[in-house]
């Protein structure tokens, strides 16, 4: 049985893996910002939720993360770019996750195994993006796979039995998606999230700073 804590785990992909998990057996804690105020844009809120647990945890998901932000559309162009839209794409999927980061580390055991894995996506590849478009949004992401990364270069100086990861949920029938992958085939959320755990329990130290989808395949950067 693992210890586990999942952020944004009243989300649909979140949830579902929450679900997921406490069904094989696994001690799940949840946060959330609608259920207990954690709003990880806020570091003096994320400070204070995480600081109220105690002991380690054997994997940490980060589920956060929103495509629409104050009404604000998925940009068709450059010339769509708003400069507001684009720094709250930041803050909600590149901020947050990373904030949540800094303050688990204390949550993270030194001497044993154990995944810290936030939720990105395959639009946050620079060299898969062919076709453009969607700027706030990608370039949040990956600004995320970079803080990711970096910080796991750093977590294997003080738990090198760590693995510090991006995963890409694939697309899920989730509202995230509802109104922007018509033409794309989206996974019901227990199959995605059955995926995603596939994946976690499979991540280990060498597989550290890390973007992978939900099949265990790695992402261009």
């Amino acid at each position: 049985m693992k210890r586990v804590l999942v952020i944004g785990d009243t989300g649909g992909v979140g949830q579902a893996v929450a679900q997921t998990l406490r069904a094989r057996g696994d001690d799940v804690v949840g946060l959330s910002r609608s259920r207990d105020g954690l709003d990880v844009t806020n570091e003096a809120a994320v400070e204070r939720q995480l600081g109220m647990l105690d002991g380690f945890f054997d994997l940490i998901f980060v589920a956060t993360g929103a495509l629409v932000i104050n009404g604000q559309q998925p940009e068709k162009s450059i010339r769509s770019l708003n400069a507001t839209a684009l720094m709250d794409q930041f803050q909600v999927n590149a901020v947050g996750p990373a904030l949540v980061l800094k303050h688990s580390i204390r949550l993270m055991p030194r001497d044993t195994s154990c995944v810290f894995a936030a939720l990105s996506a395959r639009v946050g590849s620079i060299g898969d993006n062919q076709i453009g478009g969607w700027h706030s949004y990608r370039s949040a992401k990956a600004a995320l796979n970079q803080l990711i990364h970096g910080a796991s270069i750093e977590l294997a100086r003080t738990h090198p039995l760590a693995c510090c990861a991006c995963l890409h949920p694939g697309t899920v029938e989730t509202s995230f998606s509802a109104d922007y992958a018509k033409s794309h085939e989206r996974a019901p959320a227990p199959v995605a999230a059955a995926n995603l755990v596939t994946v976690l329990d499979q991540l280990s130290r060498k597989d550290t700073g890390g973007f992978f989808d939900y099949a265990g395949k790695a992402i261009s950067w």
